[in-house]
């Protein structure tokens, strides 16, 4: 059916704004040739999965995180950082609605999202199937499954983190009004259309959209490796320092930026953000100057799950006993009750390079061995607006 809808459509464009509500399960706008489309029962059923499933994370999480952003990060910079982001702008506009520039880096392929009049017989229908795959794990347990993008995102013609990112904008309340193909050379120049931008480019999309207010926004998403030899090769970090200082966003980051070989995205971070809100396997702790950054916890630390051995952190355990609670799961440990987060605020007067307390260049130092039973955070929580010096 969805094959006769197709090859009944006007030949009118469609825009970047109904393509992605008519794949989020949204109706598109009256006039859209992609109306056809959604008579299908199989985008019925689609739209009312992501109805549910998108109400119920309204609910669990995402109005939680809103509420607890308003309070805690009253006055933020215009751009936020969010490195090993995935195409995850939903979380992005949860903690930092605010901002007027999103800036998001991962190794994900941008992808594609073609003219979906156009599709093959059986396309569609696919399309929407492996976008509900990708966005799996993330609807229920707050973060993408990395192995599993690998194989969702390649899947078919509608394809890599683009259409994840149409999804997230409009289920957001988000008007895409642009979309444009973009890349970085090593010096971190913009380059748009049939531009050469050399070597090491990093390609990336710019998307312009607008909010409730109609104000407009970008968000930029750059496929890019962020390990030491990526980072000094491309040009995505010098193109981020043009943006900040910033507020960053660090969460299911699979604790690389605890090992040796993320080290200048890690310094990049400490010298070049104005806050950094964070789980554990963020930033160490131990990496952080205590001179210049005040750490506010929220939540529980009971240490990395399984998959990450080795990361448990005796100063962030310290740290969090005297943490305030949080009413919304978030990171590797999803569950409300069991989630960790880090609130990092830059000293004013201190925007310096980091003198970190571990060696940059090296590995931070031996972790302790992990405690059988990792100490639970007091009982009673301290007074609302407690800033707290980790020494």
């Amino acid at each position: 059916m969805l094959a006769a809808a197709v090859s009944s459509t006007c030949a009118a464009d469609v825009t970047f704004d109904d393509t992605a509500r008519f794949l989020a399960g949204m109706q598109p706008s009256a006039d859209s040739p992609l109306v056809p489309l959604t008579q299908d029962p199989g985008w019925q059923r689609h739209a009312k999965f992501f109805d549910g499933a998108f109400a119920q994370l309204e609910q669990r999480q995402i109005s939680k995180i809103r509420n607890w952003a308003d309070v805690n990060l009253a006055a933020p910079r215009p751009t936020m950082f969010y490195m090993f982001s995935g195409p995850d702008f939903l979380y992005a506009n949860a903690f930092y609605s605010k901002a007027s520039t999103y800036v998001l880096g991962a190794l994900e392929p941008v992808g594609a999202v073609p003219d979906l009049t156009k599709l093959p017989r059986g396309s569609v229908g696919a399309a929407l199937y492996n976008v509900e795959r990708s966005l799996g794990s993330i609807l229920s347990f707050s973060f993408f499954i990395t192995k599993q993008m690998k194989v969702d995102l390649h899947a078919n013609q509608v394809n890599g983190t683009l259409p994840i990112l149409y999804v997230f904008l409009v289920r957001s309340g988000k008007t895409i009004r642009n979309v444009e193909m973009v890349a970085l050379d090593d010096k971190g120049g913009m380059h748009t259309g049939s531009d050469n931008p050399g070597p090491n480019a990093s390609r990336g999309v710019r998307i312009t959209f607008a909010g409730s207010d109609g104000e407009a926004r970008t968000l930029y998403y750059f496929s890019t490796d962020l390990s030491n030899p990526g980072a000094r090769a491309a040009g995505f970090l010098k193109f981020c320092e043009t943006l900040g200082p910033g507020n960053s966003l660090i969460k299911s980051a699979s604790y690389l930026l605890h090992s040796g070989n993320f080290t200048v995205v890690r310094d990049w971070l400490l010298a070049n953000s104005a806050t950094i809100v964070q789980d554990d396997s963020g930033i160490p702790l131990a990496n952080y100057n205590t001179r210049q950054w005040r750490f506010f916890p929220f939540g529980r630390y009971l240490g990395p799950i399984g998959e990450f051995p080795g990361r448990y952190q005796e100063r962030y355990a310290e740290l969090f006993t005297r943490a305030q609670p949080i009413d919304f799961g978030v990171g590797y440990r999803w569950r409300m009750h069991e989630s960790n987060l880090l609130l990092s605020v830059r000293v004013p007067g201190s925007e310096i390079a980091p003198v970190a307390e571990t060696t940059s260049s090296a590995e931070p130092p031996p972790k302790p061995p992990r405690p059988k039973r990792p100490r639970p955070p007091e009982t009673v929580p301290p007074s609302p607006g407690r800033v707290f010096w980790f020494r």
